[in-house]
């Protein structure tokens, strides 16, 4: 199984904007193509204004055709122009487990 972990930084103040945005659009959608969702956190300790969000992909050839699937979804391409003018910094990691890791 492969993780993909991707970290943003939201706009000082923006966090709550963009928590509301997910929870009433966005997420669907990303549960709709994207599949196992791992988790979906925010900062409260250390550096704030972070999103962390952790999607689970048994390959990457699966994984780049749930995205380009979600990109190419007109509800999608309206979406996410509203979230990204709250975002300061975007990250994206591909992660594997290892071996006696609990996920797999």
């Amino acid at each position: 199984m492969y993780y993909e972990i991707r970290t943003y930084r939201i706009k000082t103040g923006a966090l709550p904007a963009y928590l509301k945005l997910v929870e009433e659009e966005g997420i669907a959608l990303q549960k709709q193509y994207l599949g196992e969702l791992v988790g979906y956190f925010y900062s409260e300790i250390g550096p704030l204004n972070q999103i962390v969000h952790i999607w689970a992909y048994p390959g990457l050839d699966e994984r780049e055709t749930r995205r380009a699937a979600l990109a190419a979804d007109p509800a999608w391409v309206a979406f996410a122009p509203k979230i990204q003018a709250l975002l300061e910094e975007m990250e994206s990691k591909i992660m594997k487990a290892a071996a006696f890791s609990p996920l797999q």
